[in-house]
């Protein structure tokens, strides 16, 4: 950054003598205002298990088709995202709606502060719109919700006793090919003590299902004991609020105007298509930024 600085300082003496061009100034100037923003994004991101991978899950609310097609809407945000920022992304548990969208998608996300990150997007996530569904063109308003785990190391042992669990097999749903329809290929696992439920479906193979479906249940047990000792048993599950009016924490407006606002930090935008695409970084650092104490923003 130093070095990048003054080069920018002598850039400025060549503009300032008309050897440059104030065009080149410019765009050095844009590159390390973004370098600079990636820095300060960093170092928002201290806590023990920002720098992990995620486990993220979408999940409509009551609605049916509406908010079905509403958690792929934002499915799709998120793999663009995804991609936009470099990350990569494996689809763990995918069970599509009935007539469109999904009921339910959980994605392991591997990146460089991938949870620090998408833990902005834990919520209930609103949307307003013309449906596509209704035959009268009505306005309809859909929820869906966003929680978001950190993904934990092969390395971190985390101790599971097999008398704990109930493991049921069953038929996996949706599009995958006549073996994954025609066998009990599909795994869900309940973790009795604590009540946490978790599944894939996504493999052809009940092993390889049952392998991924114990690698979420290790995330969510470990995130489980953190909160233990930190004495907040509630800290992330006190976040998943009803799925309705009144707890959405962004609102993505349709009609009768394009908006996408965010109702902890005030963020909002009125290109909504860019947002849909997967441009949603400027609501995650006006989140970052709003976590920071007012004494350290000073």
């Amino acid at each position: 950054m130093e070095r990048r600085h003054g080069d920018i300082e002598v850039l400025l003496e060549f503009a300032e003598a008309g050897e440059t061009e104030v065009a080149e100034v410019e765009s050095e100037l844009k590159e390390f205002q973004s370098i600079i923003e990636d820095v300060e994004l960093k170092l928002m991101l201290g806590g023990e298990q920002d720098a992990a991978d995620a486990i993220l899950t979408i999940h409509p609310g009551a609605g049916g088709t509406e908010s079905q097609d509403w958690a792929e809407m934002l499915f799709r945000m998120y793999t663009r995202w995804i991609e936009r920022k470099g990350f990569t992304y494996t689809i763990l548990d995918y069970q599509p709606g009935e007539e469109a969208g999904i009921k339910d998608v959980t994605l392991e996300v591997k990146g460089e502060y991938a949870y620090g990150l998408l833990k902005a997007e834990i919520g209930v996530h609103r949307l307003v719109r013309i449906s596509p569904f209704d035959a009268n063109s009505r306005r309809h308003t859909s929820f869906v919700s966003v929680f978001v785990y950190p993904a934990v190391d092969d390395d971190i042992e985390i101790e599971i006793n097999p008398n704990d669990l109930r493991i049921d097999t069953y038929r996996a749903s949706g599009a995958g090919g006549q073996h994954v329809n025609k066998t009990d290929s599909a795994i869900r696992i309940t973790h009795l003590p604590t009540g946490i439920v978790v599944q894939c479906q996504n493999e052809r193979s009940q092993h390889k299902n049952k392998s991924q479906a114990m690698k979420v249940l290790r995330a969510r047990l470990y995130q489980h004991e953190l909160e233990k000792e930190r004495a907040a048993a509630q800290e992330l599950e006190s976040q998943k609020t009803d799925i309705g009016w009144g707890n959405q924490i962004r609102s993505y407006v349709f009609h009768p105007y394009n908006m996408v606002k965010d109702h902890r930090t005030k963020e909002e935008t009125g290109n909504v298509q860019a947002v849909m695409n997967g441009n949603i970084d400027p609501f995650i650092r006006a989140y970052l930024m709003n976590q920071i104490p007012a004494k350290a923003k000073e």
